[in-house]
């Protein structure tokens, strides 16, 4: 006789097994790695920064 096993529990390994395949999957498609995200956001402060220190002052602010 074999092993006696949970139905609901196999059913639900069953779907995480699923669900984590389903993930690797999208990672793989979509995902960035935390180097790539943070090399952008480097590099998206850097723009701003550039942009806001060419700014020039509005002539004539000061002046009532």
């Amino acid at each position: 006789m074999g092993n006696v096993i949970n139905l609901r529990q196999a059913r639900k390994a069953k779907m995480r097994d699923e669900k984590e395949r389903l993930a690797q999957a999208n990672r793989a498609k979509f995902g960035r790695s935390k180097a790539e995200r943070l090399e952008t956001e480097a590099e998206e402060a850097r723009r701003v920064r550039a942009l806001d220190g060419a700014r020039r002052e509005k002539e004539g602010s000061d002046a009532s």
